[in-house]
C-alpha cells in the first residue's frame, strides 16, 4: 500500500521513486521539508511562561538540560544583551591607548578591543583583522595605530581601515566592511558597559541606580585586587541566577545573613531588563547613611542587590560595591568572578556585606543539589510564589521571550 501511494511520485521522479521504494507521503514529505526548508531544522527552542505570575510555571528542566538549549542562548540572549566590563581605569589604564580582551570565554569567546581616542573617548573594536582574521593585539599598549602583523593591514584607532600593502589593483575596494566593527558601549559612574548587538538599552537600570545608589562616590571606589574571587559552580548559569534573584531562600540556606536582614521587610522591585532586591537592617548591622530626600530616606538598608539580564550584578553595601559576573561555561558548570570596590574598608566585615564568602559557599551548595534535582524523572516544572520570587518569574519570562524572539527573527 506505501508503495502504492507513493507511485505518483515515482512515475514523475523515477530517483524519488528509488530512493523511496516503500516510503509513504508523509515520509515524503518530512524529507522535503527537511531539504527545501532547512531553516525548520534549525528552529530555536522556545518555552512559554504565562505573564501573570500568579498562574505562571517555572522554566522546565529540560531548558537547563537540552545542548541545544544551551547553544540557542549564546545567540537570542547573550549576543542581544549587555555586559559589565569594569571601570574605565581597570580596563584600560591611563597610560596604554588599547587594551583587548576576550568577552565570556569558553562561551561567546568574543575577541574585544577598547580603543581609547585622542579626546579621551573609548571605543569598544572587533580584535580581528578583517584581511584574514588574525588577531590585532595581544596585551594593552600605547598605540598610534592599529597595524595587523600577519599582512600589515592598518587601521585608524577608531577602526576605520587605513592602508594594506599589495591591494592596489584591488576592486571596489576599500569597503566598508573592511573597517573594524564597532560595538556598542556606554558607562555609568566610570564602569563601563558593551554589547555585540544589544536589543535594548540601559537607560531604566541606570535611572533605578541613580535613584538608589546615586549618593554614592561609586566612580572614587576603589579596587581591591586580594578580594576578588572567582568560583566554579556544577549547575547551569540560570540555576545561579534563579537562585539570586530572590530572598525566598534566606532564612532556609544562610543563618547569617538572615540575622543581618529582616526577611519580613525584604523586598523585590522590577525595572526595564532588570531587578533590584532590598535588604532592610535587622539589629544594630550597618546601614546606608541616605540623604534627605532619597526615595528610602527613614528607612534601615543594608544592601541593594540589583540585577542587569542576563548575568550582571551590582551589589551595593555599605562599604561599597560587589560585582558578580555569571559567566557560563558549560550546561552543568558556570564561573562566577567577584570583584570589590571599596568605599569605606571599616564596614566591609559586617553585616548583609560581611561574609560574602560564606554566603556564595552556601549558594553554590543548594545551585549544585538544584542541577543535581533537575535530572530527576520526577521533575518537570515548578510555580513561582507571587509574593516573594517576582525576579526568577521576570527572568524566566525575559529568557522565554528572548528564544521566541529569536524565531520570529528567522
Amino acid at each position: 500500500m506505501a508503495g502504492d501511494n507513493f507511485a505518483g511520485f515515482g512515475r514523475v521522479c523515477p530517483l524519488l521513486h528509488w530512493v523511496f521504494p516503500h516510503a509513504g507521503y508523509l515520509s515524503f514529505l518530512k524529507w522535503a521539508i527537511f531539504i527545501v526548508s532547512p531553516k525548520r531544522t534549525m528552529r530555536t527552542p522556545s518555552f512559554f511562561i504565562d505573564p501573570d505570575i500568579r498562574r505562571a510555571e517555572t522554566l522546565p528542566a529540560e531548558f537547563y538540560t537540552r545542548d541545544d538549549v544551551f547553544e540557542a542562548l549564546k545567540v537570542s540572549v547573550f549576543e542581544r544583551s549587555w555586559h559589565w566590563v569594569g571601570p574605565v581605569a581597570n580596563a584600560i589604564s591611563p597610560e596604554h591607548s588599547v587594551s583587548p580582551f576576550v568577552l565570556l570565554p569558553e562561551f561567546l569567546d568574543e575577541p574585544l578591543l577598547l580603543s581609547r581616542q585622542e579626546d579621551g573617548h573609548i571605543q569598544c573594536l572587533a580584535n580581528v583583522c578583517t584581511h584574514r582574521g588574525n588577531l590585532l593585539v595581544d596585551k594593552p599598549c600605547q598605540l598610534r595605530q592599529l597595524v595587523c602583523g600577519y599582512h600589515g593591514r592598518r587601521f585608524e584607532m577608531n577602526g576605520a581601515f587605513k592602508s594594506m600593502p599589495e591591494f592596489e589593483t584591488a576592486l571596489d575596494f576599500p569597503r566598508p566592511c573592511d573597517d573594524l566593527k564597532d560595538h556598542p558601549i556606554t558607562s555609568w559612574a566610570g564602569h563601563l558597559f558593551v554589547g555585540l548587538a544589544p536589543s535594548f538599552g540601559l537607560s531604566a537600570l541606570i535611572e533605578i541606580l541613580n535613584e538608589r545608589v546615586g549618593f554614592m562616590p561609586v566612580s572614587q571606589f576603589t579596587y581591591q585586587p586580594k578580594k576578588e574571587e572567582v568560583y566554579e559552580v556544577d549547575a547551569h548559569w540560570a540555576l545561579y541566577c534563579d537562585n539570586f534573584l530572590e530572598g525566598f531562600h534566606i532564612p532556609f540556606v544562610h543563618q547569617a545573613l538572615n540575622a543581618a536582614v529582616d526577611y519580613d521587610q525584604y523586598k523585590t522591585v522590577l525595572f526595564e531588563y532588570g531587578s533590584l532586591q532590598i535588604g532592610y537592617t535587622r539589629g544594630d548591622a550597618d546601614t546606608f547613611d541616605l540623604p534627605e530626600g532619597h526615595v528610602d530616606f527613614g528607612s534601615n538598608i543594608s544592601a541593594y542587590y540589583f540585577w542587569l539580564f542576563p548575568n550582571v550584578m551590582l551589589n551595593f553595601y555599605p562599604w561599597g560595591l560587589s560585582v558578580n559576573r555569571v559567566e557560563p561555561i558549560s550546561k552543568n558548570k558556570t564561573r562566577i568572578t567577584f570583584k570589590s570596590y571599596v568605599f569605606d574598608a571599616s564596614k566591609m566585615d559586617r553585616g548583609a556585606g560581611g561574609d560574602l564568602d560564606l554566603v556564595e559557599q552556601e549558594d553554590e551548595a543548594v545551585v549544585a543539589a538544584v542541577q543535581k534535582g533537575i535530572q530527576s524523572r520526577s521533575y518537570s516544572t515548578g510555580r513561582f510564589s507571587p509574593t516573594r520570587e517576582q525576579g526568577v518569574h521576570q527572568f524566566h519570562l525575559l529568557l522565554s521571550r528572548f528564544l521566541e524572539s529569536d524565531n520570529r527573527s528567522n
